[in-house]
C-alpha cells in the first residue's frame, strides 16, 4: 500500500474516492479530507486517483496530473469489424505502433488486481522465422513417433505442408505476443486472455492485424524449447499466444454472426423445493 495524498485546496469533500474503494480502506478525517485507514487491506488498484474529479488525490508517487484524461467513444464499429488475420504484409510494423501497444500493456484488468503477467512479444522478423523454424522442426521430429497425442494427431494432418516448410502455424506473421502467468496466480487462466482480448481491439484501432493462435498455444505446450526462445521465467506458464502484423487484407464489411442465448433475468423464477420434483425435471430437460 502507498499511503494516499491530498490536496486539501482541491479536494471537495464530495467522498467519491471513499465510496468507491474496493477494500474500504478509505474515510474522512476530523477536517473531512480523506485518509487510509488500514494500509494493509488496500489492493493498489489506484481507483482513489482515478475517481477524483479535482485531481485532488494522489496515490503514492502517482500524480494525477501524470495521468490522461478519459475520453469515452464509441467502440461498437471497431468490435464488429474485428476479424482473424491471417494473411499479413512481409515486414515489421512501425517502431511507433509497436510501442504504443506496449504502452498499452499496464493497463490490462487482472482478477483481484493481481499484476504480475509476463509479455513475450517477438518484435523482428528475423526472431519470428527463429521460432518458425524450430516449431517446423520439432513437429516433424515428434510426428515420426508412432504414438501421438490428441493434439498432435490434429496436427499430422498437416504433416506434408510441415515437410515442405509452409508455415502452416503462424501463418506468415512478423510478429507474436505470448502472455504468460505464474502458476500460482489466482486466475493465472483467464488474466492472459483479459490482456490479449484488450491487445486485440488496440491494434485493430491501429490498423494491425491480429489472430488467437491455438496451434501456436498447444506448441507451447509440448516444446518447452520454444518457452526458452520465448523468455517466459520460470514458474510461469504460457497461457495464450496471438500473431500480429500488418494486415494484407481489407475487409469492406462486418460478417452477421448468430446471436448468442442470453438468460435476461430480470425476477428469480421460484423453484419446486421437492427434490423428486427437481430431479424429474432435470431427467425431462436432458432426455429432450
Amino acid at each position: 500500500m502507498k499511503n494516499i495524498v491530498v490536496d486539501k485546496s482541491k479536494c471537495t469533500h464530495c467522498g467519491l474516492c471513499i465510496s468507491d474503494c474496493v477494500s474500504g480502506c478509505i474515510s474522512f478525517d476530523g477536517e473531512n479530507f480523506p485518509k487510509t485507514d488500514d494500509e494493509k487491506r488496500c489492493i493498489s488498484c489506484q481507483h482513489c486517483l482515478a475517481i477524483c474529479p479535482t485531481g485532488a488525490l494522489s496515490f503514492g508517487d502517482k500524480h494525477p496530473n501524470n495521468s490522461q484524461n478519459v475520453e469515452y467513444s464509441d467502440i461498437l464499429g471497431l468490435i464488429k469489424s474485428r476479424k482473424s488475420v491471417r494473411q499479413y504484409k512481409d515486414e515489421e510494423i512501425p517502431q511507433e505502433l509497436l510501442d504504443k501497444l506496449k504502452q498499452m500493456l499496464p493497463y490490462v484488468p487482472t482478477g483481484c488486481n493481481n499484476h504480475s503477467l509476463h509479455f513475450s512479444i517477438v518484435e523482428t522478423k528475423s526472431a519470428m522465422d527463429e521460432i518458425r523454424k524450430k516449431v517446423n522442426d520439432l513437429l516433424i521430429k515428434t510426428m515420426s513417433y508412432k504414438a501421438l497425442s490428441p493434439i498432435m494427431n490434429k496436427f499430422s494432418r498437416y504433416k506434408d505442408a510441415f515437410l515442405k516448410g509452409e508455415d502452416v502455424i503462424f501463418r506468415g506473421a512478423p510478429h507474436m505476443i505470448v502472455v504468460s502467468s505464474p502458476i500460482s496466480a489466482p486466475c493465472a487462466n483467464i488474466d492472459p486472455i483479459i490482456a490479449l482480448s484488450y491487445f486485440e481491439l488496440y491494434a485493430q484501432h491501429l490498423g494491425i492485424g491480429t489472430c488467437w493462435c491455438g496451434f501456436a498455444q498447444a506448441c507451447l505446450m509440448f516444446f518447452p524449447q520454444v518457452c526458452e526462445m520465448l523468455e517466459i521465467p520460470s514458474g510461469y506458464k504460457p497461457v495464450y499466444a496471438m500473431l500480429f502484423g500488418m494486415p494484407k487484407v481489407k475487409y469492406q464489411r462486418t460478417t452477421q454472426p448468430e446471436p448468442y442465448t442470453v438468460s435476461q433475468i430480470k425476477e428469480i423464477r421460484k423453484t419446486d423445493s421437492c427434490v423428486f420434483c427437481r430431479i424429474k425435471r432435470f431427467f425431462t430437460n436432458f432426455l429432450r
